[in-house]
């Protein structure tokens, strides 16, 4: 059977283009999440330089000021992404979070690194949903949710360099040195996204732009059907309205509810597990090591959740991955050998992050190619709230030597978000579709 076809006789999309942007994207990734946990990885650094004066409840609130920008990043790029395309959204976040990190790297004062912090959150918000939503768009249709969380896996690879640059360069090149780190592969982000990512060519041929389209598809020598948008797309692109539809109010506002719980989990945990685990009685290096190996988790966990969802369907297996969190951070209260909770800290960053993006996965199955960009947008923008909760919260926790409550508090956010997901009615756009060829790819047979 030709690799063009999908069940029904769609023309199915290049393997050698939705490759190409999965690694553009899967770079560019890496980038947000080493930017973005970057913070949590130096905090310790950064409380014992007594010159720079950041207490813990500052932090927290620098911490929140980052989620913050993330969140009007995401909600922006949620309104206008499906109107000016894709790949301009890209660059312009790359650019704003990497220079962000180049000013922490040389901030004279806390108030200076705040305002860093936020504006790098404005650029690390506009990219994710939208990196998501373009491997979405270009992978076939089953392969949709190991793409995403395949892409995902470098968010969490960023989060373990950081850990890892942190680990080692903090004592002898200071705090500082680990954001300049982070700035420097702007060099060749840059160029990857001009010469080797694409437009998206659903946009492209919603907009009427179709000769560019064209120019794309005839590169890669795959028909311009495989990428064709739904009717109407033209008039529903971009508006929210068609996230409250009598067919998808309820699923918008339970997986926006999810979301902000899933996102609480992964900024609040990533933002306060070395300052949660020192004040737990182990030492700052082993505190570090943690950040490293949470995140190193969650790459293997990305990898898993991804073929599951392929499989079960992701709405099923994020349910599941979220009472395995609650499982998993409830645990960490507990003094144990220190072997045994890096084991457990492995498997809890296994089932975190990946519980997150198996929500994005979920959501961008219910709606039509058009919107899901917006939909992808939207729920990573209100989840955001939870992302300016968690580390407030955590900050406040620690500041008030609390911090030990603060496992009870993700592990009941991870156990709501559970709940909130299972409630989710309805059937997913094309969700028949990608079961047959599904089938199709395994088997080389058309479903009848």
């Amino acid at each position: 059977m030709s690799s063009l076809e999908l069940s029904g006789g769609t023309p199915a999309p290049s393997q050698r283009l939705w490759l190409r942007v999965v690694a553009v994207c899967w770079f560019l990734v890496l980038l947000d999440g080493l930017d973005l946990f970057v913070y949590g990885a130096t905090l310790p650094g950064v409380f014992q330089d007594k010159s720079f004066g950041l207490t813990p409840a500052m932090a927290g609130d620098i911490g929140s000021a980052n989620t913050f920008g993330m969140l009007l990043g995401a909600l922006g790029v949620g309104l206008i992404t499906d109107r000016i395309g894709r790949r301009k959204i890209v660059l312009g976040g790359v650019i704003v979070f990497t220079i962000s990190a180049a000013v922490c790297g040389m901030t004279p004062n806390v108030a200076v690194f705040g305002i860093a912090r936020f504006t790098a959150g404005v650029g690390l918000g506009v990219l994710l949903p939208t990196a998501i939503s373009m491997v979405m768009e270009f992978a076939p249709a089953w392969r949709k949710n190991i793409a995403a969380t395949l892409v995902m896996t470098a968010h969490q690879a960023g989060g373990a360099i950081a850990g890892a640059v942190a680990l080692n360069i903090v004592d002898s090149l200071g705090w500082r040195s680990v954001y300049w780190f982070g700035a420097a592969p702007i060099i060749i982000a840059v160029p990857a996204i001009m010469f080797l990512l694409p437009e998206s060519i659903t946009y492209l041929l919603a907009s009427g732009k179709t000769e560019k389209a064209q120019a794309i598809v005839d590169k890669f020598d795959v028909p311009l059907a495989a990428y064709a948008p739904e009717p109407g797309a033209q008039v529903r692109r971009g508006r929210v309205s068609e996230l409250f539809t009598r067919a998808t109010a309820s699923v918008t506002i339970l997986f926006w509810l999810a979301s902000f719980g899933g996102l609480l989990l992964v900024y609040g945990v990533n933002t306060w597990l070395p300052e949660m685990m020192k004040n737990h009685g182990y030492s700052l290096g082993s505190s570090i090591s943690f950040l490293l190996v949470i995140n190193v988790g969650g790459i293997v966990g990305l990898l898993v959740a991804g073929r599951a969802a392929d499989m079960f369907g992701p709405k099923r297996v994020a349910v599941i991955w979220f009472l395995a969190t609650t499982i998993g951070i409830g645990l960490l209260a507990v003094h144990m050998p220190l072997w045994l909770t890096y084991v457990d800290v492995f498997l809890t960053g296994a089932f975190l992050f990946s519980a997150q993006v198996l929500i994005y996965a979920a959501q961008g199955t219910y709606y039509v190619p058009s919107m899901r960009a917006t939909a992808l947008g939207w729920v990573s923008g209100m989840g955001r709230f939870g992302a300016v909760f968690g580390p407030w919260l955590g900050g406040v926790l620690t500041g008030h030597h609390l911090s030990g409550w603060g496992f009870g508090v993700f592990a009941l956010a991870a156990l709501i978000s559970a709940v909130l997901v299972s409630l989710v009615r309805g059937n997913p756009v094309g969700a028949s579709e990608t079961r047959a060829s599904a089938v199709t790819a395994a088997t080389g047979v058309q479903p009848t």
